[in-house]
């Protein structure tokens, strides 16, 4: 079967709410004048851009390559009838099957971006998304262009154990689509969906630089795997959001944005000749170091705590 990747549809979506969220913010609500930056809503959109060009390009090679051929070394044809090595005859296009892929789909999402958090070598690629002081629908298509590259390595489970290729792909545009329209301010609480789905105010917690917000929401469409894996945390209304990153790229240059992280990462190597400490440079966790000049997030959050207990 053939199916179209729903972000197709989903792109002119994004520039209309966009221009339209934009629109309301500067006439109607005087509050959120200032909702939307012109510099950086321009850095924004040159890197959604961006990246909407580069992914059909690298998303041929790493994610419709990959996962064809993933399905069909996993799920060769006996008789006629595809079945998967393990025994069982590959998956079908009923509705269940589509159910059980995107729940799927939604559980590897939490550790793909999960991860983006943990290790720094993924981290330089995600902090792109993070970057903006901003917290808008603008910021949604802020997305970097390096992520493309190996997030497809996540996902190659799925067609393994005998989910049709184009399957996962469709579930992957969905789950995109819920995604982009999370980055807003104007959709309160929902009283018994926050029990179940990944929420607007969930999102902005995920995108608080906080102390005790970070690293925290990592879901897609549920906030089920945050609660079993300890990453939730709901919105505290009484605490004053401050959004981007404790470390920014200070600019509203693409490609210092896109980058910088990545330089940070070469110059903090050359700062210990320990090849331990070089490794853990590159893919420990953001903000660790070899002499306490930096803390992870974990870190910052124990020192919160315990700041809090002397108080």
């Amino acid at each position: 079967m053939d199916f179209t990747n729903p972000l197709v549809y989903g792109v002119p979506c994004f520039l209309g709410l966009i221009l339209l969220e934009l629109t309301y913010s500067k006439t109607h609500d005087h509050k959120r004048k200032n909702l939307y930056q012109w510099k950086d809503l321009s850095a924004s959109l040159f890197m959604g851009v961006g990246s909407a060009l580069l992914a059909p390009l690298i998303k041929t090679i790493s994610a419709i390559v990959i996962f064809n051929y993933v399905y069909e070394i996993f799920n060769p044809e006996i008789d006629g009838i595809r079945t998967n090595i393990m025994g069982w005859q590959s998956f079908g296009y009923t509705w269940y099957v589509w159910l059980a892929c995107q729940l799927l789909d939604d559980f590897t999402y939490y550790w793909f971006h999960r991860q983006n958090h943990m290790v720094r070598a993924l981290w330089a690629a995600h902090i792109v998304h993070h970057s903006s002081d901003n917290f808008n629908l603008g910021t949604a298509v802020r997305n970097g262009w390096f992520t493309i590259i190996y997030k497809p390595l996540f996902y190659m489970w799925l067609p393994a154990i005998g989910f049709p290729p184009e399957m996962v792909v469709v579930c992957l545009g969905i789950e995109a689509l819920w995604q982009f329209q999370l980055h807003s301010v104007y959709i309160p609480k929902m009283g018994f969906i926050e029990k179940i789905f990944n929420t607007h105010t969930m999102h902005q917690v995920h995108h608080a630089k906080n102390v005790e917000y970070m690293d925290k929401n990592h879901g897609g469409f549920l906030n089920i795997f945050d609660k079993i894996f300890g990453t939730w945390k709901e919105l505290d209304e009484n605490i004053e959001v401050q959004y981007g990153v404790t470390h920014a790229p200070n600019s509203y240059n693409p490609w210092v944005i896109l980058t910088h992280e990545y330089k940070d990462i070469w110059n903090d190597t050359k700062k210990s000749k320990n090849w331990y400490h070089k490794f853990m440079y590159i893919f420990g966790p953001p903000g660790w170091s070899h002499d306490g000049s930096t803390l992870t997030v974990k870190q910052m959050q124990r020192q919160l705590e315990l700041n809090k207990q002397k108080a």
